[in-house]
């Protein structure tokens, strides 16, 4: 089985209370971290790739997040996803080269720009360009904005979800979506959901969220400001 086959295979048949967990690696050194204490397989958060070389989130140069993907994907041996936010205005065919380059199985695309929702049957019909050019050679996971920069209407929610689905996205991330309403999510989405799970435990767990029906977790760049804590506790320690 190839990696792409792989990762979407640890999508499908997961039991309530039991999903994806996909931690973020944002360079080589957690991505090893990560792959050896054996997660099948990786996320990477733009935000915290962006933090890494410097870029507020959402401000990364196109070269240099696709050479971060690359030098992630290569030294680890399980399937790395990568978020590449909207796009970055490349035409479908060449956001596909350079993310199967860069040895990525899957992406992240969202569906707003400069913080306003784009329109979702005009965004529809771009995923089906990326799908059509992509073929099974990617898994594309289509963030839902609508908690973070629309109404929060569920609904809402679910319509642009269908959308996506049928332009043939393989999972859609509803992020920011509240945990009550996941249910709601659940039964109105066909296939995978991806929730977004706090680590400051002031939400639910990644096995809640899976109990409520997220198929995968994902932490955006929380564990790597989480690390960022944990390094400065060190250096107050060091610098007494």
């Amino acid at each position: 089985m190839n990696k792409v086959d792989l990762f979407r295979s640890l999508h499908q048949g997961r039991l309530p209370g039991d999903p994806l967990v996909l931690p973020g690696p944002w360079d080589v050194v957690s991505a090893r971290v990560f792959a050896d204490a054996g997660f099948p397989a990786l996320a990477t958060p733009s935000a915290g790739v962006a933090a890494s070389l410097g870029y507020a989130d959402g401000a990364t140069p196109v070269d240099e997040m696709f050479a971060a993907v690359a030098r992630i994907a290569r030294a680890v041996d399980v399937p790395v996803s990568a978020d590449v936010e909207g796009g970055y205005g490349l035409a479908p065919k060449e956001l596909v080269e350079r993310l199967l380059a860069a040895g990525a199985v899957g992406c992240n695309l969202e569906d707003s720009e400069g913080g306003v929702l784009k329109e979702p049957r005009r965004h529809a019909d771009w995923l089906a360009e990326v799908r059509s050019v992509a073929a099974d050679s990617l898994f594309v996971n289509a963030r839902v904005d609508t908690f973070e920069y629309g109404d929060k209407d569920p609904e809402q929610a679910i319509e642009r979800a269908a959308l996506y689905v049928a332009a043939g996205a393989d999972c859609v991330y509803p992020i920011g979506a509240p945990a009550d309403v996941l249910p709601l999510l659940r039964s109105g989405v066909q296939g995978p959901v991806n929730m977004f799970a706090r680590l400051d435990g002031k939400g639910p767990s990644p096995t809640e969220l899976g109990e409520l029906g997220a198929t995968r977790v994902t932490f955006g760049a929380g564990i790597q400001r989480w690390s960022a804590l944990a390094l400065q506790g060190m250096a107050g320690e060091l610098r007494r």
